[in-house]
């Protein structure tokens, strides 16, 4: 098994391999941008799936053992955090054991039908939780999933992102109260290309 080190390192490989394009691309922000970056192609492979769950794991806990504070859940708006976060929860069962951190998705609207939930999986009241998405660019998606949890009753604690595009995203969050730590920035996923 790979050190934390070494298991971002190999997830950055894989995602400048496999997630990151070059051309002219419109944002879902409208933006647009010379590179697309598609995480799912990472996220969603098994070895990416690990890798970035290690690694963000160790994000979190990290930042969590450096505000000493407490995390229940993870989770994020569907679909860009989906994966990411049961990533995590599945790294922190099998390295941490139980209790390990759950796992939560928000929707984009709320189900038409039976409990009509707009956040599915492990969350409740009350809950702190970490937000997670794999990329932030003007923040909107990651705002909507903190405001669904905080509608809901939940604490968010900080937000993880896997990828800060740096294009104002990151400083909107903050300017509204809540942290945000990035596994990548746009310099390390692009190099010299990042402008």
């Amino acid at each position: 098994m790979l050190n934390d080190d070494e298991a971002r390192a190999a997830l950055l490989i894989s995602l400048q391999a496999r997630s990151v394009f070059r051309g002219d691309f419109t944002l879902a922000s409208g933006v647009k941008s010379p590179y697309y970056v598609d995480c799912k192609l990472t996220t969603l492979d098994p070895k990416g799936a690990w890798l970035t769950g290690q690694s963000m794991h160790a994000l979190i806990r990290n930042e969590q053992a450096s505000r000493n504070i407490h995390v229940d859940a993870v989770g994020g708006l569907t679909m860009g955090a989906d994966p990411i976060a049961l990533a995590v929860g599945m790294v922190a069962r099998r390295m941490e054991g139980v209790p390990a951190l759950q796992v939560f998705s928000v929707r984009k609207s709320p189900k038409a039908y039976g409990q009509t939930k707009l956040i599915e999986g492990n969350f409740k009241k009350g809950d702190s939780v970490v937000v997670i998405d794999d990329v932030v660019t003007r923040g909107d998606s990651t705002i909507a999933a903190i405001n669904a949890v905080e509608n809901e009753g939940g604490r968010v604690a900080f937000v993880a992102v896997l990828i800060d595009r740096q294009e104002g995203g990151r400083s909107k969050i903050e300017a509204l109260g809540h942290r945000v730590v990035a596994l990548f920035d746009r310099s390390e996923l692009f190099g010299d290309h990042a402008g």
